[in-house]
């Protein structure tokens, strides 16, 4: 195979798993987006509105690391399209729903098809992008997921202010059934088989691992991927749900500039993932790349928690959060790759990212009981706190693929 076809490939592959992981995005905040129409319509209040979201994240975390373990058996394409098209259903349902009831049952099913995207994700992309790409491969899967984000919010509510909340949520509905169709139009790019290319995960992983399907549980290096996802995301959902009011109470700025700095963290950190795409392919060492990201972010939180800047900087510093944690994003990615025993790509992945699930699910409830307290430099504290705390993760799981990766002596 040519270099010019092996770049399309690539390029083909890398764009289409890009495409569905920014439809799972998208549906990680279609409720969120529709509170100010749902609240009034059903008559909840802020704990019953969050639940539903604390369900779907819950259910996909769960359902995550059980969808890694059905990709390595089924293939990870069948499992992909599955997801997508639960999403699509789960978006019909909502917007028919006349209960609390009814509107928990599609969040559950929203939650079971978000579940599958990131272990057949990552076993598409080791599958089928060549090595030398790869990095660029986990790149453009971030990016992705941060214009999902972007976008949910701004399609929902405009259409819900032009019409209503039910026909935002049938609209939702449309993009999984444009995202499946160009995928099957496009299956053959996604076949379960490697292709005859060099594999990103041919040298990945400790393949003297108990063989067995769960024998990648007995493994360190996997619950220290676990605890870096786990510990991220809980600072992630920190910046999603009160980073901005805090801003409001620390600095007195307006919402809007409050909202344009999270708009600010959103860009940036899409920005660094394009470049960490780079600095990720060129490198081997991406538990220091991690390292140092993290270490500035952390840092940069304390100062926004002191609140010894004016409001202006405070939008700069938040978008400086977003680049660096961006660029550490691929070179996490090619991190837990490194650490994945042979042939159990899914599984790994699977239960590692049911951790960014978890760890989405428990933060609000930390963040918004220091809300609570009247504590809002609490909030950029803990998110440093737990911004540092992916170090020792970072690591350890680094130390542990190195041991494994060096050949023993006779």
């Amino acid at each position: 195979m040519n270099d010019k076809t092996l770049l399309r490939q690539d390029a083909r592959v890398i764009g289409l798993v890009g495409m569905a992981h920014g439809t799972s995005h998208f549906y990680h905040v279609i409720l969120a987006a529709l509170i100010p129409w749902l609240k009034p319509e059903f008559g909840l209040s802020y704990s019953e509105l969050g639940l539903l979201m604390t369900v779907f994240f819950v259910v996909s975390g769960v359902g995550q690391a059980m969808a890694g373990f059905v990709v390595d058996r089924l293939g990870a394409r069948t499992v992909l399209f599955s997801g997508i098209a639960l999403l699509g259903v789960s978006a019909v349902m909502l917007s028919s729903a006349h209960s609390y009831p009814q509107l928990m049952l599609g969040a559950l099913l929203a939650g079971c098809g978000n579940s599958v995207f990131h272990p057949a994700d990552y076993t598409l992309l080791n599958q089928r992008v060549s090595r030398a790409r790869l990095a660029h491969g986990f790149s453009v899967h971030g990016i992705s997921g941060n214009i999902g984000w972007a976008l949910s919010p701004l399609f929902l509510t405009s259409v819900a202010a032009r019409s209503d909340w039910r026909t935002a949520l049938l609209s939702a509905s449309l993009l999984p059934l444009l995202v499946l169709a160009l995928l099957v139009w496009n299956r053959h790019a996604l076949r379960p088989e490697p292709a005859a290319i060099p594999l990103a995960g041919a040298k990945a992983g400790p393949a003297n691992a108990d063989a067995s399907a769960f024998g990648f549980l007995k493994l360190k290096v996997v619950w220290l991927c676990f605890a870096f996802f786990l510990i991220s995301a809980v600072a992630l959902a920190g910046i999603q749900t009160f980073a901005a009011t805090s801003l409001v109470s620390l600095y007195g700025m307006s919402l809007g500039t409050a909202t344009s700095a999270y708009t600010c963290f959103m860009l940036a950190s899409a920005a660094g993932m394009a470049y960490g795409g780079f600095l990720g392919a060129g490198s081997r060492n991406h538990d220091r790349i991690i390292m140092i990201a993290f270490g500035t972010a952390a840092l940069l939180a304390l100062i926004m928690a002191a609140a010894v800047v004016p409001a202006w900087m405070a939008v700069v510093l938040m978008g400086a959060i977003g680049l660096v944690t961006g660029i550490s994003g691929p070179s996490r990615d090619l991190m837990i790759r490194g650490a994945a025993p042979a042939n159990a790509t899914g599984r790994v992945f699977g239960v590692v990212y049911s951790g960014l699930d978890s760890g989405l699910a428990l933060g609000p409830l930390l963040f918004g009981a220091l809300m609570d307290a009247h504590h809002p430099a609490g909030v950029f504290v803990f998110i440093g706190i737990f911004q540092a705390l992916v170090i020792l993760t970072a690591v350890g799981v680094g130390s542990n693929s190195r041991v494994v990766a060096t050949p023993k002596t006779a």
